[in-house]
């Protein structure tokens, strides 16, 4: 996860995820958001890396080009989320009405990583960002 420090972006490592609670990831990320922002985080939580999430619209990014921080393979760019004006279907057929639209780019090495499964993830994260209570539903 890349953290905005006063010294620059930096990209300490969240290892083992796919064994962690959402609590458990929610408290070692603001644990090591805060040792990064104290500049206590060792070497060794900067490294073995794969998947990098950054979040230019906390920063009020719209939309951006994130880079591969090689050795790791894909990252996952959110820009700010903004009220838009979207073609819907209404009760009298096509309407525009206002959405709030997260611009998210997904980059992955395409020489480890499968197209049709950046893909699918991609579908999966809008609908989770669309609808988090069916997300937080299904991991009781």
């Amino acid at each position: 996860m890349a953290v905005n420090t006063e010294d620059g972006l930096v990209v300490p490592v969240v290892r083992d995820v796919d064994n962690k609670s959402i609590k458990e990831l929610a408290v070692e990320l603001n644990a090591l958001v805060q040792r990064a922002h104290a500049r206590k985080i060792s070497l060794e939580e900067f490294q073995g890396g794969t998947f990098t999430i950054t979040n230019a619209g906390a920063l009020g990014g719209w939309t951006f080009s994130p880079i591969i921080n090689h050795p790791q393979v894909a990252i996952l760019g959110m820009g700010q989320g903004r009220l838009q004006p979207v073609v819907v279907k209404g009760e009298k057929g096509l309407m525009i009405a206002a959405r709030l639209i997260m611009p998210t780019v997904l980059c992955i090495d395409h020489r480890v990583l499968d197209g049709a499964d950046a893909v699918s993830f991609l579908k999966f994260f809008k609908q989770t960002m669309e609808d988090p209570d069916q997300l937080l539903m299904s991991l009781v």
